[in-house]
């Protein structure tokens, strides 16, 4: 049986932190879901991209931060957000592949999975007061230095989407109408 684990995040944007966390979820499983979560959710300043943004991005980010055979190894699946948290990982359940492990570090996700006795696995943190997508986003918003925190391949295509702008024009309406 192929065993295969759920990466889920929001990756708003996809960061180094993530970057690791996937070369960490491939050593582990034969195949990998990763799970692109709040799908229904963008230009927001906590979710400012879609979920074709994301997918795009984290797309490309392994092709040249893994190596694109990686590629055949990886789902990359959109996942709405369900107002009732319980129902959410059944939710999951019905639009990914059937998986054997969860990877997360995020606590309110391991607390739905747990309960269903699902195996949790939290990839090792690197650098985690810096390397977070609130970070990212705070620093784009503040003109300071973002693009050390994503790969290349980030940086490039939040440039060419103009999601600088984006991210700035939001942060403006939360503080004007907050």
């Amino acid at each position: 049986m192929v065993k295969r684990g759920l990466f889920i995040g929001r990756f708003q944007p996809l960061h180094k932190g993530h970057i690791n966390s996937i070369k960490y979820c491939l050593d582990k499983i034969d195949e990998l879901v990763i799970v692109i979560g709040s799908s229904d959710k963008s230009f927001e300043f906590k979710n400012p991209f879609t979920a074709g943004e994301r997918i795009e991005i984290i797309k490309e980010s392994i092709c040249e931060e893994i190596n694109r055979e990686a590629l055949q190894k990886i789902f990359l699946v959109p996942v709405p957000d369900n107002r009732i948290h319980k129902l959410w990982t059944y939710n999951v359940d019905m639009l990914v592949p059937r998986y054997n492990m969860i990877f997360t570090n995020d606590i309110f996700t391991t607390i739905l999975f747990k309960e269903r006795r699902i195996e949790i696995n939290h990839p090792p943190l690197i650098n985690r007061e810096n390397l977070s997508a609130t970070e990212v986003r705070r620093r784009i918003a503040n003109d300071k230095n973002w693009k050390e925190l994503v790969s290349i391949q980030t940086a490039k295509i939040i440039e060419e989407i103009k999601g600088i702008e984006r991210i700035k024009e939001i942060t403006t309406l939360n503080t004007n109408h907050f």
